[in-house]
């Protein structure tokens, strides 16, 4: 257990369980917090004094998720997401630590001053902590320097079409220019990859249709020019949620070669297959890349047991629900689990023999590392921020798309029954409630 100097005051908050989710594996442990940090660890019955304890008994305490990829789409598309809600919403799924895409909202965030607009429509809105991604687009390559230097955590770029005219792809030229200029700001690029001389138009209006508009092989031929790409220049990149199996052998052999590759997945792609998708209308299913069969299902699960994929995130895009009707053709492409992301991996990952210590490194401990944040967030561990969840991993609920907190409840898991229940949400040791947003705003580099 680990333990810092005592001092002569009480800790502010003392959190006991006999399942506490620690770096080093699951375990009975007390966590003492002090001043929002987590000041010492201690064996169950350690008699910690504070000013408020909470005793979980069997409950498991989890470090807070870290979902690095949500579209919150405010400024501009806010009738579609909220920073109030989608935060409420991460809350109520123990995410206490968000990053937020650059498109969706309106300006996009690909110069400091939409980066601003951002930060100010965000602040006092926010019931967890908020960092925000930048915007690698054509024309803007001036402008990866100053957002650079103001905290963003990373760019995204799109190989295709994004879905949104303000936030085009790039070029193979342009990523080229894109990946060397953030390779000399020490940064990280993160690639929607699929090639757009593979995609297609859906010629059916029903989901097999779409899925074969955009095969396997489109997301691998981006994933390789990508992977020359960091041959080339050098720079950190991140493959944004991976679903065809077909491109872990590129990624794979790319690790193995030291080179800088990593690759998210997300729970729709471990958990649902086309056999789930109830006919035409079940558009509440549509994602782009879209899900894909069982077999590739058991491959992605295979590529997050050895680490080939680090992280799963949610990958949360939400609409309005005028845009998710109509048909396969005509949907909006995204999903939205921000709040259900955690049972939605637990059921499945326990059923495949995995801990909880698994889940929390999936969805905590690794996203934190992508973003920088992993000196401060995505672990219960001593001088970590005091971000954390009370699970009841042994619960059953039935997922009623009118207890979700996100501003439209719409999700294709409505009617399932998952495993384990989100209890209380701590961020920097203050419990998350439906009162005063506390949630901070975050830069890459902390102040």
């Amino acid at each position: 257990m680990n333990t810092v100097t005592e001092v002569n005051e009480p800790y502010d908050l003392v959190v006991r369980s006999r399942r506490t989710v620690l770096p080093t594996g699951e375990r009975a442990a007390a966590v003492a917090v002090r001043h929002g940090v987590i000041a010492a660890i201690g064996a169950l019955d350690a008699p910690f004094a504070a000013a408020e304890e909470v005793d979980l008994g069997d409950v498991a305490l989890l470090p807070g998720l870290v979902d690095t990829h949500v579209h919150v789409n405010e400024p501009g598309r806010t009738e579609w997401e909220g920073f109030a809600s989608a935060t409420r919403a991460a809350a109520a799924g123990g995410v206490t630590t968000l990053i937020d895409m650059p498109l969706n909202s309106l300006p996009p965030t690909t110069e400091p001053y939409a980066l601003a607009v951002k930060r100010k429509t965000a602040a006092g809105q926010c019931f967890v902590d908020v960092g925000f991604w930048g915007g690698a687009v054509p024309g803007n390559l001036p402008q990866l320097r100053p957002l650079h230097e103001r905290g963003v955590f990373g760019f995204k770029c799109f190989t295709c079409d994004s879905g949104v005219p303000e936030f085009p792809p790039l070029t193979p030229r342009q990523m080229r220019e894109a990946f060397a200029e953030i390779a000399m700001l020490g940064g990280l690029v993160a690639v929607h990859a699929e090639d757009p001389d593979a995609l297609g138009e859906p010629r059916g209006a029903d989901f097999a249709a779409f899925a074969a508009s955009r095969p396997p092989d489109a997301e691998r031929a981006a994933v390789q020019r990508v992977i020359r790409l960091v041959e080339e220049t050098g720079v950190r990149a991140h493959i944004l949620h991976l679903s065809a199996a077909a491109c872990l052998e590129p990624i794979a052999d790319a690790q193995r070669d030291g080179l800088p590759v990593t690759a998210e997945t997300c729970p729709h792609y471990l958990t649902l297959a086309p056999e789930d998708v109830p006919g035409v209308t079940g558009t509440s299913f549509k994602c782009c890349p879209p899900i894909r069969d069982k077999a590739n299902r058991e491959e992605l699960w295979g590529a997050l047991t050895d680490g080939v994929i680090s992280c799963v995130v949610s990958d949360h895009s939400p609409c309005t629900p005028q845009l998710k009707r109509g048909d396969f053709r005509t949907a909006w492409g995204g999903i939205s689990s921000l709040q259900i992301a955690l049972p939605v991996m637990w059921t499945a990952a326990a059923s495949r023999g995995h801990g909880l210590d698994a889940v929390a490194r999936w969805m905590a401990e690794e996203p934190a590392a992508l973003a920088g944040l992993d000196a401060r967030k995505g672990r219960i561990a001593v001088g970590h921020d005091a971000d954390l969840v009370a699970f009841a991993a042994d619960r059953t609920f039935m997922v009623d798309p009118d207890r979700l907190r996100h501003r439209h409840p719409v999700t294709p898991y409505a009617g399932r029954t998952l495993s384990g229940v989100v209890r209380a949400t701590w961020v920097r040791g203050v419990l998350v409630d439906d009162g005063t947003p506390r949630g901070e705003l975050l830069t890459r580099v902390r102040p």
